[in-house]
């Protein structure tokens, strides 16, 4: 099978790291990729967003099956294309894709289908969100939300109005987040445990892969301002019993039929970012792709062919497909480069990468790197991810945080407590 992986983070280096094992893929490409595959990965220089180019390559190069990694060329219309040329694509059409393209959209779809998720409002005007704050329609704490896609950031919790007026102008007038800032979701704030739901859909058929929790604010503790995802662990122990089975059946399928519904079939990869509440599961939001960090964590769980999984969602046969979990936790730790989220120094030499891929269960996924000469030196926020599986959460984190003190570079932070909300059910 040719193979095509499309994106540059640690993301597609999970990606190209799992379906490089498997003996079903004889031909892998990463488009553009990232310095940090190595062989048999092949790589060429071709933005993530030049549909023409892409479809022209898996076209002269024979490709079987495309896996999209970034939400972006989705919502653009990729897998559109793709298919209208007859080449199998793993990720949803640009209508099916709005469920991530727009907040809008995807609160206005839960509504429209009895999905549970917090109450909300849609604003166009910054004076209409105010007015709606200031006679008291929501309470404070306030989740305001860009409409559209803003790389993991355009999600601002308020504690107090003074906080509301300041996210707003930043949104609408600034327009921080470019065009995400036409409209703007004000939704109540809901409490509880976070927990990220990744499934496989061919718009029929779900197949869930392990949970995963994610990291979303910068400091330790969740506190700070939000990141593309400071590091996240797979454990089975992160849903409750039963609560996996309730979410398919109140918030996957209806999903799934919704949009088949609407005129949108969904086939592709659907994240479900939840927060556990004391009511049952509500769905904070949609990403239509695998997800960054998660997808460095649940990989290495899966047990079985992705490669063959996938190439039977294309067909509408997700029934059959061979996947099977490793019960044993996985931990990825991102190394982000000093001063990021925000403005970030580049080209800093980046020491200690052998060291730490040579550890027991340790995988160490490239993000935001570059080779030059025989040095690797950062290029992105998020440089590394570092990944390790372990007979227990526990042992998971300790090897994922001592594979991550090998590893140096100037300006280089990290969180210190990814996974310890998980080791709370071990006791």
């Amino acid at each position: 099978m040719r193979v095509l992986v499309i994106g540059s983070g640690g993301r597609e280096h999970a990606l190209v790291w799992k379906l490089a094992a498997e003996s079903e893929v004889d031909t892998l490409w990463c488009v553009p990729g990232n310095d940090g595959m190595a062989p048999p990965v092949r790589r060429m220089e071709l933005a993530a967003t030049d549909l023409d180019g892409l479809v022209r390559f898996a076209r002269d190069q024979r490709i079987d099956l495309t896996v999209v990694g970034p939400e972006a060329p989705l919502v653009a219309g990729l897998s559109d294309r793709f298919e209208a040329e007859g080449l199998a694509v793993v990720g949803p059409s640009a209508a099916a894709a709005q469920l991530e393209g727009s907040k809008v959209f995807a609160k206005e779809f839960m509504a429209r289908h009895g999905i549970p998720t917090a109450r909300f409002e849609v604003h166009r005007q910054e004076v209409s969100a105010l007015e709606s704050l200031q006679t008291g329609r929501f309470r404070f704490p306030v989740v305001i939300k860009a409409d559209g896609l803003a790389a993991g950031k355009g999600v601002v919790i308020v504690q107090n109005l003074a906080q509301a007026r300041l996210a707003l102008a930043e949104m609408m007038e600034e327009r921080i987040f470019g065009d995400a800032g036409d409209r703007v979701v004000l939704e109540e704030f809901l409490t509880g445990e976070e927990a990220s739901v990744i499934v496989l859909s061919d718009g029929e058929h779900v197949l869930p892969l392990p949970p995963s929790q994610d990291h979303k604010q910068v400091f330790d503790g969740d506190r700070g301002p939000n990141t593309g995802g400071m590091g996240a662990y797979s454990d089975d122990r992160i849903l409750p019993p039963g609560a996996m089975d309730r979410i398919r059946e109140t918030i996957l399928l209806p999903t799934i039929r919704g949009m088949a519904e609407e005129g949108h079939p969904f086939r592709g990869v659907l994240y479900a970012g939840l927060m556990l509440t004391e009511d049952g599961p509500r769905v904070l939001e949609y990403n239509v792709r695998f997800g960054d960090p998660e997808t460095q964590a649940i990989l290495p769980r899966l047990q079985g062919s992705l490669a063959r999984t996938l190439e039977l969602l294309t067909k509408g046969r997700l029934d059959r497909a061979p996947l099977e979990v490793d019960p044993r936790p996985a931990v990825c730790v991102v190394l982000a480069s000093g001063g990021y989220p925000g403005a970030f120094p580049k080209g800093k030499a980046i020491r200690g990468l052998e060291m730490a891929g040579q550890m027991p269960g340790v995988t160490v996924f490239h993000a935001g790197t570059r080779l030059e000469g025989d040095r690797f030196v950062t290029t992105g926020g998020r440089v590394l991810g570092v990944t390790a599986r372990g007979a227990d959460l526990l042992d998971a984190i300790t090897s994922a945080y001592e594979a991550a003190n090998h590893i140096h570079f100037e300006g280089m932070h990290y969180r210190r407590d990814i996974g310890q909300k998980g080791l709370r059910r071990y006791r």
